[in-house]
């Protein structure tokens, strides 16, 4: 049982308690005022206490005990009263809770939601496919003759390469037109779908290039579609993404996998930059090598596909001038995108 000597000290310490917050005053309860609180202990061991200080030891717990009570409650109106401390919703329910902060959306998310968002809007839907490919999807069936550059170990990351039996070779996707080759081997003519995402290209990091990248690919295969349809599907793209004043142009241009192939460009000045032209986009009609690769009659079916890169669209949208930026995860550089 306590003595004279520990019931003075309880009582000198809950006077010198500093009862200046809602933090200290629950520390303050829960210490002293509590079922398991240092007076509520003492008062169930009286009965330990020989008979003749039962009542002297009650009287001056009781005491304590409404010591400490009125000290709560005095400390408790003080803050209630205090029109200097504002209130927060842990202090009133009924308050709006403080606004968390959020982050914002990289910006070549931005960009690559904004592109879906159009194509959406023009009938096409998404589709998607492995980012480990083998030959065929990323080369054969794209009319890649065996010698292309871009079979070489140079241009492309191989997960396997076998120089026997070239087809059993395993890439991590170049473009994602192995996208396109997949789809026309599940879905019979008519398609209409883009396919973005991620590529990879073995090639030196620097400001202007950079081992993988961001692309999103369309085709449109169906009866009678012509190359009048594919230059109308990308100048109305390239009108909502870079606005109705948009000055463009369209040059031929070749690639293994289109015939006849063109690219777009856009005429792209800043306050900050003189104009000049910039490419955006390869695209073409559908060779018929491809169609065939697939089981699709080229007598039958045309279409046409195009591809762009995202970062290159993002990069000049936000006036960025080196792509490492975009995969650095620097806060002081993506806190700019809200």
């Amino acid at each position: 049982m306590p003595s004279n000597t520990d019931i003075e000290k309880i009582r000198k310490d809950l006077e010198d308690a500093r009862l200046d917050s809602e933090e200290a005053l629950e520390a303050f309860r829960l210490k002293y005022l509590s079922r398991k609180g240092i007076i509520t202990d003492l008062l169930a061991g009286i009965g330990k206490a020989a008979p003749e200080d039962r009542a002297r030891l009650g009287k001056e717990l009781n005491a304590l005990k409404q010591k400490a009570k009125s000290r709560f409650e005095e400390a408790k109106s003080a803050l209630a009263s205090d029109t200097s401390r504002t209130l927060t919703a842990s202090d009133d329910p009924s308050l709006p809770p403080l606004p968390l902060p959020v982050g914002s959306e990289h910006p070549l998310s931005q960009t690559m939601n904004e592109i879906k968002s159009i194509f959406y809007r023009l009938g096409f839907t998404i589709a998607d496919g492995p980012e480990l490919e083998d030959d065929f999807h990323n080369f054969t069936a794209l009319n890649f003759p065996p010698e292309h550059p871009a079979r070489d170990m140079q241009d492309t990351f191989f997960i396997r390469k076998d120089e026997q039996d070239p087809g059993r070779d395993l890439v991590l996707r170049t473009h994602t037109s192995p996208v396109q080759i997949r789809l026309m081997k599940e879905q019979a003519p008519p398609v209409r779908a883009i396919m973005p995402g991620r590529v990879y290209r073995n090639e030196s990091i620097t400001a202007k290039s950079y081992c993988l990248f961001h692309q999103v690919e369309g085709l449109y295969v169906d009866k009678n579609v012509s190359l009048a349809d594919l230059k109308h599907t990308l100048i109305t793209f390239a009108s909502h993404l870079f606005g109705k004043q948009l000055k463009y142009r369209i040059r031929p241009s070749f690639f293994p996998f289109t015939e006849p192939s063109l690219e777009m460009d856009i005429w792209w000045e800043t306050d900050n930059r003189p104009g000049q032209w910039m490419e955006i986009l390869g695209a073409g009609m559908v060779h018929p090598n491809v169609l065939k690769a697939v089981d699709v009659d080229p007598e039958k079916w045309t279409g046409f596909a195009f591809g762009m890169g995202v970062e290159r669209i993002t990069m000049s949208r936000y006036e960025i001038d080196d792509i490492r930026l975009l995969y650095d995860n620097d806060l002081r550089f993506l806190e700019q995108f809200p």
